[in-house]
């Protein structure tokens, strides 16, 4: 009789346990094989690199969402950047009535994916065009379509070697108007930091708006976005050479010089039926210092896929596009290959 009321009760504890949360795993298996030619753009005695890339990706990902109650929900989720496991997502979230008020780590207000891109670990068009952020640690109050959020200040710059003071965080927010085939973006963003370096002592400040919009016309849809901004490189990615390194930064030397940024994607895809769904895309974006004689750094990219489903979770895309820094020393690449995914 003991032992069994030692099992009723230890019984009664998980269950309570398991009650106590509704967490719900999920998992995302991708691996990319791609070929690639990548070639520097007007340099002479440089040749072009082509290589054949298998790889798990880096957005690879296993998480849960958890709910707590109808007031209180979180998540987290881990990515494989690197091949090692990394801490992509991890918060929890507060429904207080009015609104809700989020607290830990996961994609800010400045995260609009419109691109199904797969190449370069799901690329989105995000570096050349695309509106993207990235996780970071804040703190988010949502009202409805309304995203406000305090984000860390990025505090990089290029040019001479600075000391940095930073005395308030940076600001994001976004607006989703949602109507009957078409859902609207509104986004800006604000920060600024302090440089010292010998006599120079001046305040660097971005900023960046945006708009973005999706519409679906039956089996076909259209979305995509356009930003502008000043030294926009400390809050979005924006990658002018033709990489993921981020473009826009104000340039220090004797004095600071701000960098005029802008950027736009489109994409307009077809769904012919559960199997099969076509996509193209082109992204454009280019930063400008704000100084006579300075001349634009641009890049474009563009590329046509088509996402086949070979079972619920179960598809693979094959891509071919061009990413084109398209200034002397930046990187040109030409690929084409297949994206393979499960999701579980």
């Amino acid at each position: 009789m003991k032992k069994l009321m030692l099992i009723i009760a230890a019984l009664t504890l998980v269950a309570g346990s398991a009650y106590a949360a509704d967490w719900n795993f999920y998992g995302s298996a991708r691996l990319s094989t791609f070929y690639t030619s990548v070639e520097t753009i007007d340099t002479p005695g440089t040749e072009d690199k082509d290589n054949y890339n298998q790889a798990l990706q880096s957005n690879a990902r296993i998480g849960a969402n958890v709910k707590v109650s109808d007031e209180l929900t979180g998540g987290f989720e881990y990515g494989a950047s690197g091949g090692n496991a990394n801490i992509r997502k991890l918060y929890g979230e507060w429904n207080f009535g009015a609104g809700s008020l989020l607290v830990g780590q996961t994609y800010t207000p400045l995260n609009w994916f419109y691109s199904d891109q797969v190449f370069d670990a799901d690329g989105d068009l995000l570096p050349y065009g695309g509106v993207y952020s990235g996780r970071e640690g804040m703190l988010q109050l949502k009202f409805g379509g309304l995203k406000i959020a305090v984000v860390p200040t990025d505090t990089a710059t290029t040019g001479v070697a600075v000391t940095t003071e930073t005395k308030i965080p940076a600001l994001e927010a976004s607006y989703t108007l949602n109507l009957d085939n078409i859902a609207l973006r509104f986004g800006a963003g604000y920060q600024t930091f302090d440089v010292k370096a010998g006599t120079l002592d001046e305040s660097i400040d971005s900023y960046i708006v945006a708009f973005g919009a999706k519409a679906g016309f039956g089996a076909f849809y259209l979305a995509g976005n356009i930003y502008g901004g000043q030294n926009a490189g400390n809050m979005i990615v924006i990658g002018t050479n033709g990489t993921w390194n981020r473009q826009g930064l104000a340039d220090v030397g004797a004095s600071v010089v701000d960098n005029d940024a802008f950027g736009a994607i489109i994409v307009a895809g077809f769904t012919l039926n559960d199997m099969f769904n076509f996509e193209a895309g082109y992204g454009y974006a280019e930063t400008e210092l704000d100084v006579s004689g300075a001349s634009t750094d641009e890049v474009a990219s563009y590329y046509l896929n088509s996402t086949i489903t070979m079972a619920p979770g179960v598809f693979f895309v094959p891509e071919i596009g061009v990413i084109d820094g398209e200034d002397a020393g930046d990187s040109k690449t030409d690929y084409f290959g297949v994206k393979w995914q499960i999701n579980f």
